[in-house]
């Protein structure tokens, strides 16, 4: 019986990796954030509540915005300093980043009085608006990726980035910029590793006005190795998190509306 089940989950688990990697390098692949095809290229930010955020949770993304020849840009808004770690953990951060092909000076950490990382800990709105404001208009963003309201974990920092960007989008100078979340998922599709792929895409395909996008790792490998870059946060448990982690293969992206 165990034999049975478990041989069935690897089937399953194969079976859903192969289909990946066959709508990844499929010449249908969608083109998320492309305008009028593959050539539009953008000014993205990517806006993060803590080093290692990008990593555990973003990665089939960025894999796809540097694949694509997009100028990617990460705002990471706390050197995450819940246990005194902040400078090793930005530094991890730069590693990371250049693992996953984003250039250092395409990188900004915050160490704000009012944006420090830890459970319970509100973050100012508007010091955050504030920043992630200059960023857009220094860099010439015209495309924001970030949290969803629940955060993924449902980490107060991370819900909190995703307001301060929804606020952002309410001031009439910048309703031009296209916004997108990242969407949470229940805790079975969560630790369902590249199985969720079937969902994902069932879901993405009912969007017929554009406004879902799944996104599919096309070099998961390269998410592993960025993770490894975060030396203090790379424990047995996190470990596993990226392992089973459907995160760590497919990104659902919706987009914010004002």
């Amino acid at each position: 019986m165990w034999i049975l089940i478990f041989t069935s989950v690897i089937t399953i688990w194969v079976a859903s990796l192969c289909k990946m990697f066959y709508m990844s390098s499929s010449s249908a692949k969608y083109y998320f954030l492309s305008r009028g095809g593959a050539s539009g290229k953008r000014n993205v930010l990517l806006v993060v509540a803590h080093p290692d955020d990008e990593s555990m949770f973003f990665s089939p993304t960025i894999n796809y915005l540097t694949e694509m020849g997009h100028n990617l840009h990460i705002l990471c808004l706390s050197i995450g300093n819940a246990d005194g770690l902040g400078n090793i953990r930005k530094d991890e951060l730069y590693r990371a980043c250049a693992e996953l092909k984003v250039p250092h000076q395409q990188v900004k950490v915050l160490d704000h009085p009012d944006l420090q990382d830890g459970f319970g800990k509100v973050w100012s709105h508007s010091v955050m608006l504030k920043v992630i404001e200059e960023e857009v208009m220094s860099n010439r963003i015209d495309a924001i990726i970030t949290f969803d309201s629940y955060g993924i974990s449902g980490h107060c920092n991370h819900r909190d980035v995703h307001y301060a960007v929804r606020k952002l989008l309410q001031d009439p100078s910048h309703r031009d910029i296209e916004a997108w979340e990242l969407v949470s998922t229940s805790i079975l599709r969560k630790y369902s590793g590249p199985v969720d792929i079937w969902i994902s895409t069932l879901s993405s395909s009912k969007s017929i006005d554009g406004s879902a996008y799944c996104i599919l790792n096309q070099q998961p490998w390269r998410s592993f190795h960025a993770m490894s870059k975060h030396s203090s946060q790379w424990v047995w448990f996190r470990k596993l998190f990226v392992s089973f982690s459907s995160y760590t293969y497919i990104n659902m992206l919706q987009r914010i509306d004002a």
